[in-house]
């Protein structure tokens, strides 16, 4: 399946173009990182904790604010949850907030500080990063309402946290109330001696201390130098040194519009944005590798005309493959970010910035400077010049 047959566009002609592009998104993305927002590391990486957080209502921005700060957590950051989740937010606290010791601190803080009606001796139920199956099982076991045997009451138990977590409640239930038409009175009635349901609950909580976040950085920025050196060892010998180079700036260039766009949009970079970061790079690189290889294949049959020609000739000839496979995969990332929830919006952000400019650079970066690096060594010599690379030998061109 083919969409486009016979194409004839000059891209190499369009390459002060394609520079300008690269510039201004390039300089853009370096100014706000030097200057504006600086690299948004994630909780993975500066340290620190982030608290999920099920409001029954709709949350207060003012409010919680307004909390955190009288409980001395005036630099915690507060976002709304992206996704099908409503009334979330999401807390991060700073890695000065976060103790080595005692890593559910920041945690306990925050429940503290949004805590506004608490129940001396009772737990909140819609606290479902604590309040599991076994809490509720052997806090109705201890009351036994129903004269039953302890094993009994998981069940019921799980009838219970079934209703609090459905895609209704989300995580947080109004009124103990709700459960009699589902487990009966009697045993509502026990519940409610051991457990409340507060205005909110804390569904999940991610806590990094700063010395992992420390080594996860540092292994972060190996694994991205590491794959761009092991591409270039690969193409070196697969090609010839330049392709290895120019394909390895082509997926920087990429690698730095990405992070600079999460910059722009001052997102936060976790793990996953990082899995994606390298996910792009073998795409972009795998995406080069078709036209050098097709560059490579033309040279033998074009032996006539001009790099310049060859090259772009090249570039039409896989112009239908790269737009049917890049395609795609942009529509599944797409589809990933506006529908794949929080959990994974900076792993598709990156992936929908990534896939558009890894195919844009292997036309508009990596082929421009393989004919800029040949028109350079053929003004230096003024003679012959190696034609580049090919799987056997070299083809020798004049100038």
């Amino acid at each position: 399946m083919e969409f486009f047959r016979n194409t004839n566009i000059d891209f190499l002609g369009k390459k002060w173009y394609f520079l300008a592009f690269s510039l201004i998104f390039s300089v853009a993305g370096i100014l706000s990182m030097l200057f504006w927002h600086g690299i948004p590391l994630g909780v993975d990486f500066r340290g620190g904790t982030l608290v999920y957080v099920k409001f029954v209502d709709t949350p207060n921005d003012k409010a919680i604010r307004a909390a955190l700060d009288k409980a001395g957590l005036r630099n915690a950051r507060i976002q709304h949850a992206a996704g099908v989740t409503q009334n979330e937010v999401v807390i991060a606290l700073d890695e000065k907030d976060t103790n080595e010791a005692d890593l559910s601190r920041g945690k306990n803080q925050i429940i503290a500080a949004l805590e506004t009606n608490p129940q001396p001796g009772k737990q909140n139920i819609n606290n479902s990063d604590l309040i599991g199956v076994a809490a509720v099982r052997d806090a109705l076991a201890t009351r036994d309402p129903l004269h039953k045997a302890p094993a009994d009451y998981e069940p019921i138990a799980r009838q219970i946290l079934a209703y609090r977590d459905n895609q209704e409640n989300g995580g947080a239930i109004r009124d103990l109330n709700e459960l009699k038409s589902i487990v009966g009175g009697p045993v509502v009635d026990a519940l409610s001696q051991d457990f409340y349901a507060g205005s909110f609950g804390v569904r999940h909580t991610d806590i990094v201390g700063p010395q992992v976040g420390d080594q996860l950085k540092r292994t972060a920025w190996i694994a991205v130098l590491c794959s761009l050196a092991g591409m270039l060892v690969y193409l070196w010998f697969r090609f010839e040194l330049i392709y290895g180079v120019a394909a390895v700036v082509a997926v920087f260039h990429d690698t730095l519009i990405t992070v600079g766009a999460f910059s722009l949009t001052n997102q936060e970079i976790t793990l996953t944005v990082i899995a994606a970061i390298l996910t792009l790079v073998g795409y972009s690189m795998n995406d080069t590798i078709v036209v050098f290889d097709r560059i490579r294949e033309n040279i033998k049959l074009m032996r006539r005309e001009s790099l310049s020609e060859i090259v772009n000739r090249s570039i039409n000839q896989t112009l239908s493959r790269t737009i049917l496979t890049s395609g795609l995969t942009f529509l599944t990332v797409l589809s990933l970010f506006l529908f794949g929830g929080e959990v994974l919006h900076g792993f598709s952000f990156a992936l929908v910035i990534g896939i558009l400019i890894g195919t844009y650079s292997s036309i508009a970066v990596a082929a421009p400077m393989l004919v800029a690096y040949q028109e350079w060594r053929t003004g230096r010599k003024g003679a012959v010049v190696a034609v580049p690379a090919q799987s056997k030998g070299k083809v020798r061109a004049k100038a």
